[in-house]
């Protein structure tokens, strides 16, 4: 059973992740989805759209690092024009089996039980980078156990924060092993909502599969998302 635990405080180490990965990015086949090395463009998804993790040569990839961010929206401040806040946002990945969460890696648990997936730590001032990741979770796509069919990628809100707060929220999937970026997903616009289901690398026949899901939910935490996850499975 998953279980989630009380987030430090504030006053904690902050982490800032910059991007490693180049925006020179493979280039994908619009009829396959695969992608060829070594030029300049990386995939941009649409909601419900997918991209196979499979090499032009046959290949597959082997490691993949899953880039969040986020920045604050500005917020109004009468005469003296508007101002941003640092919005505190949490990345997670649950691994599912036959549709059941068996494992995650989050904040209070860095690395899987099963040690494929690790999160890179949490950073409490996000939102104010402008593209940068402000988490990151990388995936051993050869240690993930063979019945973890799904992964699943979520950002929420410890403190309550609405995405209201927050704009051009995005997920990116990187190769680790060369620093290219694949494929990515921006979200269009915020809501009253304080949690998003933002994507999932998932099993396609042989090889792996990213699926842009961009979901809205609520949640401070990883937990009180499993049912609306499960839901868009």
């Amino acid at each position: 059973m998953l279980q989630d635990r009380h987030k430090p405080p504030s006053s904690g180490a902050r982490l800032r992740h910059r991007c490693i990965g180049s925006l020179r990015g493979p280039r994908a086949c619009a009829a396959t989805g695969t992608y060829e090395e070594g030029l300049r463009v990386t995939v941009n998804l649409s909601k419900g759209q997918g991209i196979s993790l499979q090499k032009a040569d046959g290949g597959s990839l082997t490691a993949v690092r899953m880039g969040l961010g986020w920045q604050a929206a500005p917020r109004r401040r009468g005469l003296f024009g508007s101002r941003t806040r640092e919005i505190d946002l949490d990345a997670s990945a649950v691994l599912f089996a036959a549709g059941q969460p068996v494992d995650v890696a989050f904040f209070q648990q860095l690395v899987s039980k099963d040690g494929s997936v690790r999160h890179t730590g949490d950073n409490l001032v996000g939102g104010a980078g402008q593209g940068e990741d402000d988490e990151a979770i990388l995936v051993d796509l050869q240690r993930v156990p063979a019945h973890i069919d799904q992964i699943v990628f979520t950002v929420n809100s410890f403190t309550g924060q609405t995405f209201a707060e927050v704009r051009n929220a995005f997920c990116r999937l990187v190769d680790e092993n060369t620093g290219r970026e694949l494929a990515r997903y921006t979200l269009d616009g915020g809501g009253p909502y304080t949690a998003q289901i933002m994507a999932k690398v998932h099993r396609n026949g042989g090889g792996w599969q990213m699926t842009a899901i961009g979901t809205p939910a609520d949640g401070r935490t990883f937990q009180d998302l499993l049912s609306q996850i499960q839901a868009v499975l």
